[in-house]
């Protein structure tokens, strides 16, 4: 599917209602498991520790810090829209989020999002957007939820 851009408010409000694109899948191989572990200092074993997950995990793998799966969010969201003239956009906020699945060391993801809603606040598009974080030949989604983005157009 090929990237959607966006030019002004009114192109934007076109697609309320509609699904704006998937990413491509991208795989999460341990060591950025590791170093967001580092960058975060959340070192549980479960994450990091590969042989010990190997006999201990009920999932016989280390796998993803959840918030390492909601942190490439913005990354997959930028392959699938590019929105111009702006001054900037803020990560506004997350409601219903909820984990659905855990994604094992080496496996890939992939975003696909629709656009829930957007609201123009004097001039700032306040868009929300239904995300789902789908695991590679896995039925169950590692993560969905509704992100809150605010686009100050130019």
């Amino acid at each position: 599917m090929s990237k959607v851009i966006i030019n002004s408010y009114e192109e934007f409000e076109k697609l309320v209602g509609q699904q704006i694109g998937i990413s491509d899948w991208l795989e999460i191989p341990q060591e950025r498991i590791n170093l967001f572990a580092d960058a975060t200092l959340d070192h549980q074993w479960i994450h990091v520790d590969t042989e010990r997950a190997k006999v201990e995990s009920p999932f016989k793998s280390t796998i993803v810090h959840g918030y390492l799966t909601l942190s490439l969010l913005p990354y997959l969201w930028n392959q699938i829209i590019e929105v111009n003239n702006l001054k900037m956009m803020v990560n506004y906020g997350m409601d219903k989020m909820k984990f659905g699945q855990a994604v094992l060391s080496g496996q890939s993801v992939r975003l696909t999002a629709d656009l829930h809603s957007l609201v123009n606040l004097r001039g700032v598009a306040k868009a929300e957007i239904k995300f789902s974080i789908e695991i590679k030949d896995q039925k169950k989604k590692a993560l969905e939820g509704i992100a809150t983005f605010l686009y100050y157009f130019n």
